[in-house]
């Protein structure tokens, strides 16, 4: 069996059990499947959630089909640039897309975007989902969400926070921070979670919401200090970390992490490839490194999959008008 790679990828709350064929294919071609690498492509920076679910599900998949997953990444743009990429390529399994929530908030955030969100692809499964950390470094002198919404007030516009684009459940999270604890901090984006999360471990930026897979070794090394997490309730894994609704009622943030293929990719290949993503998530290896890592495996259906991303965009499209983001050009 060939070596493989490990696949990084972008990215209900329990597994569950599970068109039309492109004309350049047959039934054959799905049995074969896949019979050469399959180029993954993540929309995000090295060190991000997303490499961390690749490194999960990567070795895993290549071990089974002996055929590498290579990973290729495209941050930058919220996600838009790889996701383009996607769009435009065969439908035939062999490119993916790995991607995080702003695969749904980018056709809200963005009045043209160089593809259609449902149109251009198809939906293969959600991997999990997962809430935010919020950190700071350890020269912020506060130890808790009210300390830092007082230190914000008390200086209106001085501080910032750092997330890995416009669009994602990092930038979301703040924003929605800030409307509900009514303070200005502004905002710096980079390019993906991982040159994020290391802007605030070198002091370069002073706050962010990450993902727990990426502060959680920083948090044990002091190198970082968590004040809230984004889901409605405590985490089992910071349990001493309290939620930021304790403080800021109605406040919850959940991010999602998910692989799509490009349009009119045959069915028998999108429920192979996610039958084999499902096989992986049920490993008790695998889903307890998850859990440990604060993710909530999923393995849902397309269909559940392209409800959920709709329902999204109904439910943060009346958030945004509220916060008073509005689309760019």
């Amino acid at each position: 069996m060939k070596q493989g790679c490990f696949l990084s990828v972008g990215v209900g709350c329990a597994l569950l059990a599970c068109g039309a064929l492109a004309q350049s294919q047959s039934p054959s071609d799905a049995e074969k499947y896949p019979s050469k690498p399959i180029r993954a492509i993540v929309p995000s920076s090295a060190g991000g959630v997303n490499d961390v679910l690749a490194r999960l599900l990567g070795a895993k998949m290549s071990e089974r089909w002996g055929q590498q997953v290579v990973a290729d990444l495209r941050p930058g743009a919220g996600g838009i640039i790889g996701s383009e990429v996607v769009a435009k390529a065969a439908p035939d399994g062999y490119t993916i897309l790995v991607v995080a929530g702003g695969y749904a908030f980018n056709t809200l955030l963005y009045s043209k975007l160089p593809y259609d969100t449902f149109k251009d692809f198809e939906r293969v499964t959600i991997v999990a989902f997962a809430p935010n950390v919020l950190v700071v470094h350890p020269s912020l002198p506060v130890h808790s969400v009210r300390e830092l919404i007082a230190l914000a007030k008390a200086r209106p516009g001085t501080l910032n926070y750092a997330s890995s684009g416009v669009g994602t459940s990092s930038y979301l999270s703040a924003e929605l921070f800030l409307r509900l604890a009514d303070v200005k901090i502004l905002h710096v984006p980079y390019k993906g979670a991982g040159a994020s999360t290391n802007a605030v471990i070198s002091g370069e930026a002073p706050i962010i919401f990450s993902g727990p897979s990426n502060v959680l070794p920083f948090l044990e090394a002091k190198r970082l200090r968590a004040l809230g997490v984004t889901a409605p309730k405590r985490m089992s894994i910071i349990p001493a970390v309290p939620a930021i609704s304790e403080t800021l009622p109605g406040y919850e943030v959940q991010g999602f992490y998910g692989v799509l293929v490009p349009a009119k990719t045959p069915r028998p290949i999108i429920d192979k490839l996610r039958g084999e993503i499902v096989r992986i998530l049920n490993l008790p290896d695998v889903r307890d490194r998850l859990l440990a890592l604060g993710f909530l495996p999923v393995g849902n259906s397309p269909e559940e999959f392209t409800a959920y991303v709709q329902s999204e965009i109904v439910k943060w499209g009346k958030t945004f008008k509220e916060l008073g983001i509005k689309p760019e050009s």
